[in-house]
């Protein structure tokens, strides 16, 4: 088992059929089923461009070791939806049941925030899961293209694509990041920095986030949408821009992976593959469903 970390704690509800269990942005999910308080979050679900059911989070929830950066075709870490272990019959040896296995993961290489400009994790899901845009705050309608965008992502292959450009942080642009949890609401903030640590992708904004968020959703709202408010029930839609990176010294202390630097290196080590069906996740789109 690979090991993870991350601490918070909440509580989720959902409708599901017999046998399924719906999982959506902003899931909590557990790397190991007997330790309910560590646990990271789920930043977007959806399908790659190979048919599997996949579920993106943050690397730095699997501590280093033989397996970091590798494709893992086999079922060696499994993942349990912290707030509904045992969705099904059957189950491991204490009736569990895991919501999917863990393909691949950046290596942190040392660093407590984990990789410089790729802390990402994916995941696919196993048969029953039910895969929703809907979180508990945000719908996520797709993900956030720059096609006039002019900064690149530094993994991507040239040229860079639409989704594979990272977004601005000039005072015009007031590009205002939101992100949901359940310990901590749905928060949202200016971008400030796209480039923390001279990284470019890694997004530095004023939304807060607590330990247990990493790997969380974060998007930019649709411009039909508002922003979250009591007025409507904290609420939001938007197209995903990233997912939940770490706290740090300096302000904002909130930082952010890029969907752009994410995208670009599923991609890159895509081709570098030959495109031979090895790298889940590649080609990723969110999901539709509701």
């Amino acid at each position: 088992m690979i090991v993870a970390t991350g601490i918070g704690g909440a509580t989720a509800s959902a409708q599901e059929l017999p046998g399924t269990v719906r999982i959506h942005n902003a899931t909590q999910w557990l790397p190991n089923d007997t330790l309910p308080d560590t646990y990271c979050t789920i930043g977007a679900v959806g399908t790659d461009k190979y048919g599997r059911e996949i579920g993106i989070t943050a690397g730095h929830c699997f501590a280093d070791g033989p397996y970091a950066n590798t494709n893992i075709a086999e079922d060696i870490q499994p993942v349990f939806d912290r707030n509904n272990l045992n969705w099904r019959e059957g189950g491991n040896e204490r009736g569990n049941d895991p919501i999917g296995y863990l393909r691949w993961y950046k290596g942190a290489e040392g660093s407590p925030a984990g990789h410089p400009g790729r802390d990402y994790a994916i995941i696919e899901f196993v048969d029953g899961v039910q895969l929703s845009s809907q979180g508990p705050h945000i719908k996520m309608t797709g993900i956030h293209e720059l096609p006039s965008g002019t900064i690149d992502s530094p993994y991507a292959t040239a040229p860079a694509q639409p989704r594979e450009k990272v977004l601005g942080t000039g005072v015009l642009t007031n590009h205002q990041l939101v992100t949901s949890s359940y310990p901590n609401g749905v928060q949202y903030g200016r971008i400030t920095n796209n480039s923390f640590t001279g990284t470019v992708g890694i997004y530095q904004a004023g939304a807060s986030h607590l330990a247990g968020d990493s790997g969380g959703p974060a998007v930019i709202k649709d411009a039909s949408a508002q922003y979250p408010s009591a007025s409507n029930g904290f609420q939001t839609q938007g197209r995903w821009v990233g997912i939940t990176k770490a706290r740090v010294i300096g302000y904002p202390p909130y930082t952010y992976t890029s969907s752009a630097n994410i995208l670009a290196d599923l991609c890159t080590r895509d081709l570098a593959s030959g495109q031979n069906g090895s790298v889940a996740g590649a080609g990723f789109e969110v999901t539709t469903n509701p």
